[in-house]
């Protein structure tokens, strides 16, 4: 049987993805679609927060690249939000697809897999995607102690030290400045300003700090209710 000699106008058509000309329109499509988040990243994505699930060498990528190496897509359904599962299908039946068409495709195809993964993974978090980062990428030393204690190869003592000794440097420092701007606080105009800016930075800390922590209290108090009902329906 021959093939068709016209690209389909669809993206995953086993019969067209067979054809030579079929995997080269896929392969231009993902190069569309690769350079389209980049861009997006770049005018949009002007603030990140100091994570590591978009470093080359975080967790979501890792997962990724377990996924491609054994053809299933498994691993990395549970970095998004159910909502956004079939999407993630999709891509990753894409990308095993162009990877048959050489080193240059399988490598493109794995970067734009990896793309879609995390941008979606991130979108579930409400954070901005502003691209992948080198796995040299600096992290959190929270977050480096934070996946160490879960991997066992440290304590969570540890991350729950660093945490709550920046946290009690923050409020001493936020307070050390409101209370020497307090004593000047009625020289004049201008010193009394200098006062309310440093109260309120310094409030606002301990007040945000505090309603974190009242939140993740919330929610583990609900969900051991919620736990309790259902055991005892």
């Amino acid at each position: 049987m021959t093939a068709p000699t016209t690209a389909p106008t669809g993206f995953d058509l086993p019969q067209h993805i067979a054809s030579t000309k079929g995997r080269h329109v896929m392969i231009r499509r993902l190069i569309v679609s690769t350079v389209a988040v980049v861009a997006i990243s770049i005018a949009f994505g002007t603030t990140s927060a100091i994570a590591h699930c978009d470093t080359m060498n975080g967790p979501v990528v890792t997962a990724a690249k377990l996924a491609l190496e054994k053809g299933d897509v498994t691993p990395v359904l549970k970095w998004v939000k159910p909502e956004a599962e079939a999407e993630i299908r999709a891509a990753f039946k894409q990308t095993l697809t162009v990877r048959k068409a050489g080193p240059q495709a399988r490598d493109l195809a794995d970067r734009y897999f990896f793309e879609t993964l995390v941008r979606i993974h991130r979108a579930g978090e409400g954070a901005p995607y502003t691209g992948l980062k080198p796995a040299n990428t600096p992290v959190d030393p929270a977050v480096q102690a934070a996946d160490k204690a879960l991997e066992g190869s440290a304590s969570i003592d540890a991350a729950v030290k660093l945490v709550t000794r920046d946290i009690a440097n923050g409020i001493r420092q936020r307070w050390q400045r409101a209370e020497e701007a307090k004593k000047h606080a009625n020289d004049s105009v201008e010193a009394g300003r200098t006062y309310v800016e440093a109260y309120v930075e310094y409030v606002h800390y301990v007040e945000n700090l505090h309603l974190a922590a009242s939140a993740a209290r919330s929610e583990h108090a609900g969900e051991s209710t919620q736990a309790a009902l259902h055991v005892h329906k």
